[in-house]
């Protein structure tokens, strides 16, 4: 089983959770195929729960706090200094739309946005250091963001986060991102009827099984599963409309 119980390098996806309006119905949602247990760390966290994947730290899930924004699951990215990256993130002309605040000892984080609106997250890592198991199922396996004008996005997370940039052979305009020499995510144009925007996908045992467990808990079907070159892949939503996809791995 991959873990990592240390701060992940700067820019790299390290952490995702869901805003949901019903932080209790998810819980039993998601932990139907992806098989979690859950942490709830007390009333500070103000309904915050810690998702766990064999007692290992995998995601988050919490109550929305806006009624006018979607639920949406977040990608954060690492960083050792949360306030100098999100002054990147204005000088590259993003949005900081939660300035940088400490969440007590377990680290420091940011909400912001690109150029295009899409957002995601900052996170310097304190006692909480990201996601503690990766690549296996029921934990993250790859993000990658979808936006109307990839050479400017490629552009604005260079600058923000000094990314390298390969495109794939094969694949329709679809890059990866580096910081060092393991891709870290990836990065496409928007694709007509699908989510735009970083996207979260979860590793599964059984891509088949996973979609349909989805659909009997109230979830929908975005793009039925279908054989990539880096596995057997779908796009689905929970019952409550956030997004998020589901990859086949080899079971550890």
């Amino acid at each position: 089983m991959p873990t990592r119980d240390t701060a992940w390098p700067p820019g790299t996806p390290c952490w995702v959770d869901l805003a949901t309006p019903d932080v209790y119905a998810a819980r039993d949602f998601y932990a139907a195929f992806l098989d979690w247990g859950y942490l709830d760390p007390g009333p500070d966290a103000g309904g915050y729960l810690m998702c766990l994947k064999d007692g290992r730290e995998a995601a988050g899930l919490g109550p929305q706090q806006d009624p006018a924004d979607p639920p949406r699951w977040t990608t954060y990215f690492a960083t050792d200094d949360a306030d100098a990256t999100a002054a990147r993130v204005t000088a590259a002309g993003g949005t900081v739309l939660a300035p940088p605040m400490d969440v007590g000892p377990a680290g420091r984080m940011a909400i912001a946005a690109d150029p295009q609106g899409n957002s995601f997250g900052l996170w310097q890592a304190g006692t909480t250091t990201g996601v503690q198991v990766f690549n296996e199922p029921g934990s993250l396996v790859w993000n990658e963001a979808a936006v109307d004008d990839p050479a400017a996005a490629r552009e604005f997370y260079t600058a923000v986060f000094g990314f390298a940039w390969e495109e794939v052979p094969g694949e329709d305009a679809y890059w990866t991102f580096a910081t060092g020499d393991r891709p870290l995510g990836g990065l496409s144009g928007a694709i007509e009827g699908l989510p735009r925007g970083w996207g979260t996908c979860f590793a599964v045992a059984s891509t088949d099984e996973a979609v349909q467990v989805v659909g009997a808990g109230g979830g929908k079907v975005l793009m039925p599963a279908e054989d990539t070159p880096f596995g057997r892949f779908a796009v689905v939503t929970d019952p409550w409309g956030a997004a998020f996809s589901v990859m086949e791995v080899p079971a550890g």
